[in-house]
């Protein structure tokens, strides 16, 4: 039986009432944040929380002071598993009607749930899962910086990579620069350079994305570059890597039907996965 945080209350999901009203309901009004767990330690735990109040902050939802990680906690020991991803979600709240404007006196819905995640990946080339991806222009809002439950163009995005039978579409702008995926930030590895778009409201500020350059930086081998990427760059590079809080860093072999680099997982992305895989708990 799945136990979730609902208001203040710990209760089987089963038990769960959220009013129809609620506008994380009717308008998709509200933050989220999905946070990994491997056998009770949380991946870049302050940084989630910190982007997740960032995010309410920009939208104006007020949540006051919480001890988000006793919750995290708690949660996590009530369910089974070893690894465990918890997903919060904070909205507005609930109305006694349904209008645009933001509507006051009312209370945020703060929603916690955990679900199965895949097991850590192995820094391993020859074992690691492998993905194919696909190009398209970016037809999202223009505040993606913002992590909301509104993720209708999102869902758009990766129902195209789905329908072209890969595991994620690559998004580039009305320019030709890349933005992200679907549900994932990108690198684009060429030589010794591992290059990333810059973040701006085009991207979600990934957590992920923050730890590999915290990690490449740990190490002189590499450098990294947060610039502007062209769709050309990446079908030149030697590696692509996509990175998200439940893939970590993901290894891509192939682009638009062709391989990346030689088709084979790079010793880039073994290397520097052994590196995030030092620092991905502090």
């Amino acid at each position: 039986m799945s136990i979730i945080y609902l208001n203040g209350e710990f209760m089987p999901i089963e038990n769960a009432k959220i009013s129809p009203l609620d506008r994380g309901f009717l308008f998709g009004d509200g933050i989220y944040e999905f946070i990994p767990f491997f056998h009770g330690r949380p991946v870049g735990f302050d940084l989630h929380i910190q982007r997740m109040l960032d995010g309410l902050a920009k939208i104006q939802i007020k949540v006051g002071d919480i001890d988000w990680r006793n919750i995290l906690d708690q949660i996590i020991s009530k369910n089974e598993g070893d690894e465990l991803a918890v997903y919060i979600q904070v909205s507005r709240g609930a109305d006694i009607n349904r209008a645009h404007r933001f509507p006051t006196n009312i209370k945020p819905t703060i929603f916690i749930m955990t679900q199965p995640l895949a097991k850590e990946t192995n820094p391993d080339a020859s074992t690691a899962k492998t993905y194919s991806i696909v190009t398209s222009l970016d037809k999202r809002w223009k505040h993606c910086d913002v992590k909301s439950t509104s993720l209708l163009g999102n869902i758009l995005h990766f129902q195209h990579g789905y329908e072209s039978k890969v595991d994620e579409t690559l998004l580039f702008n009305s320019e030709g620069y890349l933005t992200e995926c679907s549900a994932c930030n990108v690198f684009v590895i060429k030589g010794n350079k591992i290059i990333t778009p810059i973040l701006d409201k085009q991207i979600l500020p990934g957590v992920t994305r923050r730890i590999v350059i915290n990690a490449v930086n740990s190490s002189d081998k590499y450098s990294i570059e947060e610039r502007n990427v062209n769709l050309e760059e990446a079908r030149l590079a030697d590696e692509i890597w996509i990175t998200s809080s439940s893939k970590q860093i993901a290894p891509v072999i192939e682009l638009d039907g062709n391989a990346v680099g030689n088709g084979k997982v790079g010793a880039v992305w073994e290397e520097c996965s052994k590196l995030f895989d030092k620092i991905k708990y502090l």
